[in-house]
């Protein structure tokens, strides 16, 4: 479930940060999915730490 979230909310700041620096579609794109992957690996840890300390 934190790793849907993440995913999300890195795809959506992925895209408006690539706005905000003026880029096209494209742009926007290559943005949204490679913060959506750092999101999803930071989160994949967080998930794995909170497992653990269960």
């Amino acid at each position: 479930m934190i790793i849907i979230a993440a995913v999300i909310i890195g795809a959506l700041l992925g895209w408006f940060r690539a706005g905000r620096h003026g880029g096209n579609k494209r742009d926007r794109l290559q943005y949204a999915v490679a913060f959506a992957i750092a999101f999803a690996i930071i989160a994949l840890f967080a998930t794995v730490i909170i497992d653990r300390m269960i």
